[in-house]
């Protein structure tokens, strides 16, 4: 029984030890902006969002204000322009603590997939109006009022959150997404850090982010591809990324789907899948070139003919 004792203590003890892996996910500073908000019939003043809500807030909320939000007068006078939007984006509260039970599978498999992985806060919190989602040096942050109406995205809105933080989480491991693209960034190196993201979030949550994307590109991948191979090199992404959701006619971000294809193209034809991972992780812009040499991908795949050279490539380092 002693013997028992000690063996059941010792594994008691281990365990205790161990890092759980499973970052913490708050949402209070919504909490506290509501009763702001609420407070003030839906016309806070700047001196109250400071007081009330950005002050008190968590280190998420203080570095989402150095990065997208500004200031307090800032804060009010988006609320000003559209208190309705900032309203309606109170429903989505309710989701909240299911999409937190909906991630902890989701850390587990990246802890799987990259050992190094770190794990920082994930913080949810009312924004300008201006970003969905973003990274800083206190863990991702995700602007609700914003997230909350991307239906094009996932109109299931626990799904849109999971898959969103997912992708976040993947920036946190690229050293490249840690800081601005270098100057003469390509547009093939900022898709691959995207597309990394998409891939490996897909691994993780079991979707991309941009699922819209994948249904929207069905039977045009060849003219995007060829396109974007012809554009692959130059420095001006401003057609492929980060221009907003775009028209049903033609969608905004395809660099995230192109380079999403490359990255599993990657992944699909590395032996060593585990050093594939690293390589996705570890992308830059003076190795993007060589990551597409190796990754198999041509921009040609899907048009029967072999007319279209992938740009030029450096060695890989």
């Amino acid at each position: 029984m002693l013997v028992t004792f000690f063996i059941l203590f010792a594994t008691l003890a281990h365990g205790a030890a161990a890092p759980t892996r499973q970052p913490a996910v708050r949402f209070d500073d919504v909490t506290r902006f509501y009763a702001v908000f609420d407070q003030a019939h839906g016309h806070p003043t700047a001196a109250a969002l400071k007081a009330g809500y950005l002050d008190p807030g968590s280190p998420g909320l203080r570095a989402f204000v150095q990065a997208r939000i500004g200031s307090a007068q800032k804060l009010a006078e988006a609320i000003e322009r559209s208190a309705a939007d900032f309203d309606d984006a109170r429903r989505c509260m309710s989701v909240l603590p299911a999409v937190r039970d909906r991630l902890r599978p989701v850390f587990a498999r990246l802890a799987k997939l990259d050992p190094n992985a770190s794990f920082p806060p994930v913080t949810f919190v009312i924004g300008r109006d201006n970003t969905g989602g973003t990274t800083t040096a206190a863990g991702v942050t995700i602007g609700l009022e914003v997230i909350c109406r991307s239906n094009w995205l996932d109109p299931d809105i626990v799904q849109r959150l999971v898959h969103l933080i997912a992708h976040e989480y993947v920036h946190v491991q690229q050293p490249a997404a840690q800081i601005d693209p270098p100057p003469g960034a390509t547009l093939l190196f900022q898709s691959l850090v995207e597309g990394g993201a998409e891939f490996i979030g897909e691994l993780t949550s079991g979707e991309v982010l941009n699922r819209h994307l994948q249904r929207w590109t069905q039977g045009k991948a060849c003219p995007i591809e060829r396109d974007f191979a012809a554009h692959a090199m130059d420095s001006d992404v401003s057609a492929w990324l980060y221009n907003g959701p775009g028209t049903s006619d033609h969608p905004g971000d395809l660099g995230y789907w192109v380079g999403y294809r490359i990255v599993r193209a990657y992944y699909r034809n590395s032996h060593n899948k585990a050093q594939a991972i690293q390589d996705i992780l570890h992308v830059d812009n003076a190795n993007a070139a060589a990551f597409l040499a190796r990754s198999g991908w041509r921009a040609d795949d899907d048009c029967g003919s072999t007319d279209t050279p992938a740009p030029s490539a450096a060695p890989l380092h």
